[in-house]
């Protein structure tokens, strides 16, 4: 991919990602509203965790991260491509009808695993009978994963990207409809779980055989290739496996804290926002673009690719993070206070925001370095590095949550973000001219961090303005989108004004991606 091109595929991504952000945020200020942070909400909470907790092994996480390239490579060299990934298809499914049976009988033992804190209240009867609704999600979506990742090695990214907008959609009618047709709030969200997956199921199954890429059911097969994309995944499971279990140790320490589980939990879809448009959209387009680059001997190609790509993130992540350290409040209280959602509510869930926050350019930098390892099949070193990183993690979770309760959870996630980060920065050290920095990206990258800092300095001078107005109903939305456009001018002028970027970089590549 040419630079431009590169922009656009992520721009792509980034604006289906964008939508479905949004319209996801939408649904968790709905059910915030609705369920309160009480019982019922929390329950909610770890049932529909389950399943995504588990999509990071067989979905978007390690079996596509050893599948992409594999697939990337058969399709550059025309090597019966759309044979492996129905090879791949069939035995993801057989394992994943298995794993999802043996769930529904081991449901107890998983949401104590998740939350042991719901032991012997109303929270964990109602988690177990969540669980078993929503966990075949699993299956449709890990099914949806594979054929977006055929979608996107091909250069298709617009229905892979829009399949998300599906789940959030269908949420959002259960939410609107469900009071009208008398249904009981919690129980009709957590049946929209599975049936969204399987809506999604059906989007790219159908985008992906209209582009000549059918995925046919068959039987299992132990082939060459499926025992070499078993030796890559089995590590980079083992490395989801460890980024799991630094999630359960959160929630954990969470699960002794009353409604600390729906604290953090809005808090972190409030911060997943950035890096969900950000992280998804490079490692959707970077991962088999290097792919290809580095099977072609394309060093260059491949320097070029991730300069941008680490040039898009820091220009996106940088002011995200700012944005939600120094004004966490006015954008929690406005979002979420209303209904059974709490001012109480707002202040504990804006401390986790601001820390969330600072780890937030971690989160996304690992997205751009993690595809130097995977396209070149290297999937054991990002698990020997997640391995400390989960030390760091459980070690400050459990050790800080005495001192400065259940934000221990949002610190160590922070803590053990850039620990990882800089593990993966240290092992690409080696990876000679792709992983190297160009003058472009030294230059622009101090930039940007100024740049985002004087935006800092706008929204705090703004949020004290309109302090009253933030907190007058009826007036605080307009007030929160004075706020959030200050912050975009300011951004964008200064860094167009000091060099941190040119705002033909964002707007040629829209051109592009029309044409």
């Amino acid at each position: 991919m040419k630079p431009i091109r590169l922009v656009s595929g992520f721009l792509t991504v980034g604006g289906w990602t964008l939508a479905s952000r949004f319209l996801g945020f939408a649904r968790d200020v709905m059910i915030a509203a609705t369920l309160g942070t009480g019982p019922v909400a929390q329950a909610f909470i770890i049932a529909f965790s389950l399943p995504n907790m588990f999509r990071r092994f067989f979905a978007e996480g390690a079996f596509n991260t050893a599948f992409v390239p594999i697939f990337s490579k058969k399709l550059e060299s025309g090597d019966d491509p759309v044979e492996f990934a129905r090879d791949a298809a069939a035995g993801l499914a057989s394992i994943l009808i298995v794993f999802t049976l043996v769930a529904q009988l081991a449901m107890p033992a998983l949401v104590l695993a998740m939350a042991s804190g719901f032991a012997g209240d109303e929270r964990f009867d109602l988690s177990v009978d969540y669980g078993r609704i929503a966990f075949p999600y699993i299956l449709f979506i890990s099914l949806a994963a594979l054929c977006s990742g055929v979608l996107n090695a091909a250069g298709r990214f617009a229905a892979a990207a829009a399949a998300p907008v599906l789940l959030n959609v269908l949420f959002l009618g259960t939410l609107i409809m469900g009071p009208r047709l008398g249904w009981d709030a919690g129980t009709a969200l957590v049946w929209t779980v599975p049936v969204a997956g399987a809506a999604q199921l059906a989007l790219v199954w159908i985008a992906a055989r209209r582009a000549g890429m059918t995925i046919s059911p068959r039987l299992p097969r132990l082939t060459p290739d499926m025992k070499r994309l078993a030796a890559i995944a089995i590590p980079a499971m083992l490395a989801g496996g460890v980024v799991q279990i630094n999630l359960v140790v959160g929630r954990q320490v969470a699960s002794y804290y009353d409604n600390a589980v729906a604290w953090l939990y809005n808090a972190d879809r409030l911060y997943q926002l950035p890096l969900g448009v950000v992280a998804i959209a490079i490692g959707v387009v970077l991962l088999p673009d290097l792919s290809r680059r580095l099977r072609a001997g394309d060093e260059v190609g491949g320097q070029s690719s991730l300069n941008r790509a680490t040039e898009f993130a820091l220009a996106l992540t940088l002011p995200s993070a700012v944005a939600l350290m120094v004004v966490p409040l006015p954008l929690v209280s406005v979002l979420f206070e209303r209904g059974r959602f709490g001012p109480e509510d707002s202040a504990a869930t804006a401390l986790a925001v601001a820390i969330y926050g600072a780890g937030l350019p971690a989160f996304v930098l690992q997205k751009v370095l993690q595809p130097l390892y995977f396209a070149r099949e290297d999937t054991k070193r990002p698990f020997y590095y997640a391995l400390v990183a989960m030390v760091v993690n459980a070690g400050l979770a459990i050790g800080l949550a005495p001192v400065i309760g259940f934000s221990a959870a949002a610190f160590s996630a922070t803590a053990a973000g850039w620990v990882m980060l800089w593990q993966l920065w240290r092992g690409s050290r080696d990876m000679g001219l792709a992983a190297a920095t160009d003058a472009r990206l030294r230059r622009r990258a101090p930039r940007i961090l100024v740049t985002s800092l004087l935006m800092g300095l706008c929204l705090l001078g703004m949020a004290e303005l309109l302090e009253v107005a933030l907190h007058t109903p009826g007036w605080r939305y307009g007030a929160l989108l004075v706020l959030m456009v200050s912050g975009v001018i300011s951004y964008f002028g200064l860094g167009a004004f000091i060099g941190a970027f040119e705002l033909s970089d964002f707007t040629g590549a829209m051109r592009r991606k029309r044409g």
